[in-house]
């Protein structure tokens, strides 16, 4: 092996394996229900995703820039759902472990864009909101539906290339170790720690990835509802800043359910046991987009409104049509 490595450094020889196993959890009894359970929960982050960019494509009146936001969420669960859920059915609930090479930098990719542009997307909500509470005037001028896409791409163009040159530094990592990787899905730390040429690169991307996908995030929507609170502690009343902090409610919800459990397994990265980490982070990874949609349709008036007059709108076709046939 020492003489391996040595050739290794002097020729660019890379040593890519035929494929890798995903380990998942350890030891415990019964672990096929959790997966079972994960099927259920796919199920309903499709059905409710779905139902919400619907009512937003439908409905003319939520085609303002805030629900350009809710719809790119939406969007997001759905593609992060369906590039996780399956392949994590497949490998642990049909024992496929062994996932090959290419396949495993492209799920790699997939999970690692939507979850970063979940991040991000909460980020353009948290403007929304910022603009919409502290500027009530200027709201219209600031935030226009050219600037929230313009916004919206610009996150999507940003995530795809950190992930892409991710994932270059991983096709430079010889993998003449071990192919297991300690993880439920093909994990960036769990894969660059495998190899046994230098992984400097990967291992700094794997410092920049959390500032700029989850810290840098987190620290602007702090920010941004500090201001709004303390905005509104100076010039509101009691009753107003109720009503404006409900305008905000759908999206704070969010940002607990998403940030909180990753923040704990940042922390505790060193200190959880592998399998605490796992669970942690893939319930991080599913219950979101499941949650999501539930939170926006229970929590935000317009969309509750919208759907009661969609459901109106087909009820009287229901009835016409019926009407026609006799």
């Amino acid at each position: 092996m020492n003489l391996f490595n040595s050739a290794l450094g002097k020729n660019i020889t890379f040593v890519r394996p035929a494929y890798f196993v995903i380990s998942g959890l350890t030891g415990v009894v019964n672990i096929k229900y959790y997966y079972v359970f994960f099927f259920f929960v796919y199920i309903v982050a499709v059905l409710g995703n779905t139902v919400v960019m619907t009512v937003i494509y439908l409905d003319h009146n939520l085609r303002t820039p805030k629900y350009i936001a809710v719809f790119n969420l939406a969007f997001v669960d759905l593609l992060g759902n369906c590039a996780l859920v399956p392949k994590l059915l497949d490998i642990f609930l049909f024992n496929h472990r062994n996932i090959p090479y290419n396949d495993c930098l492209t799920f790699f990719f997939f999970c690692y864009v939507c979850l970063s542009m979940q991040t991000l997307n909460l980020v353009a909500l948290s403007y929304d909101r910022l603009i919409a509470i502290i500027y009530p005037l200027h709201y219209q001028m600031k935030v226009t539906h050219r600037f929230m896409l313009s916004l919206i791409a610009s996150f999507w163009v940003f995530v795809i290339t950190v992930v892409l040159i991710a994932v270059g530094f991983l096709t430079r990592l010889s993998f003449c170790k071990s192919v297991v990787i300690n993880s439920y899905f093909c994990d960036h730390g769990q894969m660059y720690r495998l190899a046994c040429n230098d992984y400097t690169p990967s291992f700094v991307i794997s410092i920049l990835l959390p500032i700029l996908i989850l810290w840098l995030p987190l620290l602007f929507i702090l920010f941004s509802y500090s201001y709004i609170g303390y905005a509104l502690s100076k010039v509101a009343t009691t009753q107003e800043r109720l009503k404006a902090f409900k305008t905000c409610t759908a999206h704070l919800s969010l940002v607990v359910i998403y940030f909180f459990p990753l923040i704990i397994v940042c922390v505790l990265m060193e200190k959880i046991h592998p399998n605490a980490r796992i669970i942690n982070l893939s319930l991080t990874s599913v219950f979101p987009p499941m949650l999501n949609p539930i939170i926006y349709v229970l929590q935000t008036q317009e969309i509750k409104e919208s759907v009661k007059r969609l459901l109106k709108i087909r009820d009287k076709s229901k009835i016409a049509q019926k009407l026609t046939t006799m």
